[in-house]
């Protein structure tokens, strides 16, 4: 297939991120662009995020998944332990995640180090979760090969059956992650692809700023 994609181009105009106005905490900076782009009209699933891991093949591999909490800096999500991600940051607890809302012309880029969160914690999220999100958790053994649609809808009804009129339980390879972040960076499209981005860096204790060229 060959397609000329030269000409898909817009003029970024709706922002800016000038020295004076950023705050010396990057996650003050988070916050402030989160809940703009929270009460945006036309921002679905605002904590949607591009999450790169270094796959066990030595590629990386991005796909999106959903920030469920910040607690003490960390950005936590879920997920199944033995998926293709699951098994690529058992390797290399280096990744990044990035948030891209278009309608405001930002994104930002995060990098950081991530664990597993204790059992606990996830025992008290996936509590919280639908009981068919529940269910799921147990009919699908993520990233593994499935011949037909019909299996897993089999396999999810085997599930409702076994755990009717109970709680159901968290499985063992099911739970959270949490990213501690190194950096941040943030980018707000303007005119004439001359953007404002910002990196946020950790310097022992406290945060460093500087501007990028675009």
């Amino acid at each position: 297939m060959q397609r000329d994609l030269q000409n898909l181009r817009k003029n970024y105009s709706k922002g800016s991120l000038i020295e004076d106005s950023i705050p010396e905490n990057p996650y003050q900076l988070f916050e402030e662009w989160f809940n703009d782009a929270k009460s945006h009209m036309s921002i679905d699933e605002v904590n949607a995020m591009s999450l790169t891991t270094l796959g066990v093949d030595g590629y990386p591999k991005s796909r999106i998944v959903l920030l469920k909490e910040i607690e003490e800096g960390c950005f936590i999500f879920y997920s199944n332990y033995g998926s293709e991600k699951g098994r690529s940051m058992d390797l290399h607890h280096k990744v990044s995640i990035n948030f891209f809302w278009p309608a405001l012309e930002r994104q930002i880029i995060i990098k950081g180090d991530v664990s597993k969160v204790s059992r606990q914690k996830s025992l008290s999220y996936f509590h919280r979760r639908p009981r068919g999100s529940q269910l799921g958790a147990w009919a699908s053994n993520q990233s593994s090969i499935v011949k037909t649609r019909a299996e897993l809808e089999k396999q999810l009804e085997d599930y409702k059956i076994k755990f009717e009129n109970q709680e159901i339980p968290l499985p063992d390879n099911w739970g959270g992650y949490s990213i501690s972040p190194i950096s941040f960076e943030f980018w707000q499209g303007r005119p004439n692809r001359l953007h404002d981005r910002f990196l946020y860096m950790m310097e022992g204790k406290e945060w460093s700023s500087n501007r990028l060229a675009p």
